[in-house]
């Protein structure tokens, strides 16, 4: 919001409420063997729209929540920055026997307050007041207001009803608002109980899981006080035996509505429909007492899948059954999981499906790149934040991407995150700072933190973007990789070979070359442009290395989501080769795997003898380490980070030796700031 830019202290404060410390949700013991517990996430659903003198609408994603705001509503050449959030569980205060929530606590953001005209909101509530005249009168459906997330609130005046849909009139606008909509009775007469008893209500529940399925898997059951069910959910108390596992975002299965007439217990049973999986045995069946479901608040019970034996994992169907314990009424519906997660094996297949498309005669392409590639401008890296040494750091034992400095140095700081890794003995946090030239971490401790117009003398902190690129990549003259996969990874990335031909010194390629190749597709002259790269690199093996060579000229195109995927894949692949046996160790810190799971991913690499091979170890490990990347999405800083927390905290670090993970996170932590220098707005406009 604009009118935060100034205030940097409300600024963090407003970022922190909305994004909160996922392990918030833990005890500290907790917090202490969870990997990653310092990263951060979204855990509400939110929008922002920028809307001018015309006005216009503004919905929450998913739900029937919606902001009208009418022409005239700001000053012709002014703009209005609406924003709208739901958190799940409404004040506690408004549910008990006189008054039940029917809508999340809805959050309306506002940057303008130069305004003429109100706005509207339109929310689809879970209830409907019932059409008999004592419903009528003892009970209405009403909104409530307030400027603080925790009330006071107050009554609005201005709402007209139809049915299970209320529209609010808000003339006393304040940056941020607070609006809840609930139903109320006057009092309750006999034979009604409480105010459901007056009402129509549904009840919303959806299933959520892990992005991809594995062989043991946690559904969720939820219950929602209101009918916004998000497509994400944050779930904090995930547990594998009696341990708790770190925070997940969680996907939204299924989800489905009932008409509850009053609150009552409630019996939850999943049921798999496919003989490869089942339900664990005391996870089959489990109550949501009356009580939880007056609170208003979002109830959950968890699910424990598995597969039987070694099959092939596929998707399957379960049955969702909900019973009413006082009564006879049986709601059910079917769930359909998502797909296993790929593995390498579906990896390894393109490049075999990139030659079949050769045979294919087609018609030649026009050659006009889709995507123009911005030009790399080799210049001087614009800096914001320095840090000035507290303390001398010299070490007799020299430690990859950990920088030197002598007390009253002036470091450049390439953003304010901190990446959090081993250091000589103990992990801690650090930013990632250059000095005399050298990219590295300095312990966020030893340096006090300025900003540029504090700084004094900043000539040995300076770096050029061209010099920044080549030592961001340094990481990949170390890491393993498949040849096949980074191939066919950039030739389906990248959209035009002029472009990559031209950062990786092979401009005088002609179409000649290609057309003696046969490659007829953009695709495969990226290939033949990498093949023949890979080739004088294998001729010169001293001096050139692939992978080194080939980030360094993505990054020099700007490819940094391409980057960022290969980064991942490499990491992954170099910890698997790295780790060997010690995996299980890793599977266990990650994701509390037990003895079965592990073997479970064992058992496809076995030899004749039923045991893996040492030289084979690296499969399984793989195998665990890509399944469970998947879960993060497209979360790579998170990947990156949590992989190096665990592996840090192994009995015998791996990292202690094997720093490129390091070098990794220094690389996507300086992308941004490469990206603002290195290509310049102006000319992508021209």
């Amino acid at each position: 919001m604009t009118w935060l830019q100034n205030d940097r202290e409300a600024y963090k404060m407003a970022w922190l409420s909305h994004r909160q410390l996922t392990r918030s949700c833990l005890d500290l013991e907790a917090m202490s063997h969870s990997p990653g517990w310092a990263q951060t996430q979204a855990t509400d659903i939110h929008v922002v729209c920028k809307l001018n003198h015309e006005g216009g609408s503004v919905q929450l994603p998913d739900s029937d929540i919606n902001i009208h705001v009418p022409v005239g509503h700001v000053l012709p050449g002014e703009f209005q920055e609406v924003g709208l959030k739901a958190i799940l569980n409404p004040p506690s205060s408004f549910n008990n026997e006189l008054s039940s929530t029917v809508s999340p606590l809805i959050e309306l953001t506002l940057s303008n307050l130069n305004t003429r005209e109100a706005i509207f909101l339109e929310v689809k509530v879970a209830a409907k007041v019932k059409n008999d005249p004592l419903s009528q009168v003892m009970s209405d459906i009403v909104c409530f207001y307030s400027l603080n997330k925790d009330g006071p609130f107050k009554k609005l005046e201005n709402c007209y009803t139809y049915q299970d849909t209320i529209q609010v009139k808000l003339t006393d606008l304040a940056h941020v608002m607070y609006v809840v909509i609930a139903i109320q009775a006057n009092k309750i007469q006999p034979p009604a109980t409480n105010v459901w008893d007056y009402v129509h209500r549904t009840v919303s529940v959806g299933i959520y899981g892990p992005k991809y399925i594995h062989p043991s898997f946690t559904a969720v059951f939820t219950v929602f006080g209101h009918n916004y069910i998000p497509g994400k959910l944050t779930i904090c108390d995930i547990k594998k035996g009696s341990k708790n596992m770190p925070p997940v975002v969680f996907q939204l299965w299924g989800k489905h509505t009932f008409l509850l007439e009053k609150p009552q217990d409630l019996n939850i049973s999943l049921v798999s429909c496919d003989p490869d999986f089942e339900v664990k045995m005391e996870d089959q069946s489990k109550d949501i007492k009356e009580e939880e479901l007056k609170t208003g608040e979002m109830v959950r019970q968890q699910f424990l899948f598995s597969m039987l034996g070694c099959r092939e994992m596929h998707f399957f169907v379960f049955l969702v059954q909900i019973k009413v314990l006082k009564s006879s009424q049986v709601t059910q519906f079917h769930v359909t999981t998502p797909d296993p997660a790929p593995k390498l094996s579906g990896i390894t297949n393109r490049p075999k499906r990139l030659q079949n498309r050769k045979e294919i005669k087609s018609a030649p392409l026009l050659l006009i790149p889709t995507v123009k590639y911005p030009k790399f401008q080799d210049k001087i890296l614009s800096i914001n934040t320095y840090g000035v040494a507290l303390k001398s750091v010299l070490r007799q034992n020299k430690i990859d991407y950990l920088l030197e400095y002598f007390k009253g140095d002036t470091i450049a700081l390439l953003g304010e995150d901190k990446v959090k890794a081993i250091g000589q003995t103990k992990i801690k946090e650090w930013y990632v700072g250059v000095l005399r030239r050298k990219i590295g971490l300095v312990h966020c401790k030893n340096i006090k933190v300025i900003s540029k117009e504090q700084a004094m003398d900043t000539a040995d902190s300076e770096i050029t973007t061209r010099n920044i690129v080549e030592q961001i990549a340094l990481p990949f003259k170390k890491l393993t990789y498949i040849y096949s996969v980074v191939l066919s990874t950039v030739s389906e990335s990248v959209y035009d070979w002029r472009a990559l031909a031209e950062v990786l010194g092979y401009s005088h390629m002609s179409l000649d070359y290609f057309n003696e190749a046969h490659a007829d597709k953009e695709s495969e002259r990226i290939a033949q442009v990498v093949k023949r790269m890979k080739e004088d690199c294998h001729a010169n093996k001293k001096k050139r290395l692939f992978l080194y060579e080939l980030i360094v000229a993505l990054l020099k195109i700007d490819c940094q989501g391409l980057v960022a995927r290969l980064t991942q894949d490499t990491i992954i692949l170099t910890s698997a080769v790295k780790l060997g046996k010690y995996w299980r160790e890793l599977a266990e810190r990650l994701a509390r795997l037990t003895k079965q799971q592990i073997e479970a991913y064992e058992v496809p690499h076995q030899g004749k003898n039923g045991a893996v091979a040492l030289e084979m170890m690296w499969k399984p490990a793989y195998d665990f380490l890509y399944t469970w990347a998947a879960h993060y999405g497209d979360s790579y800083r998170d990947v990156l980070q949590d992989l190096q927390s665990a592996l840090d905290k192994m009995k015998n670090p791996v990292t202690k030796h094997w720093r490129e993970l390091t070098g990794a996170l220094i690389l996507v932590n300086c992308m941004e700031v490469l990206r603002a220098s290195a290509f310049s707005k102006m000319e992508e406009e021209e």
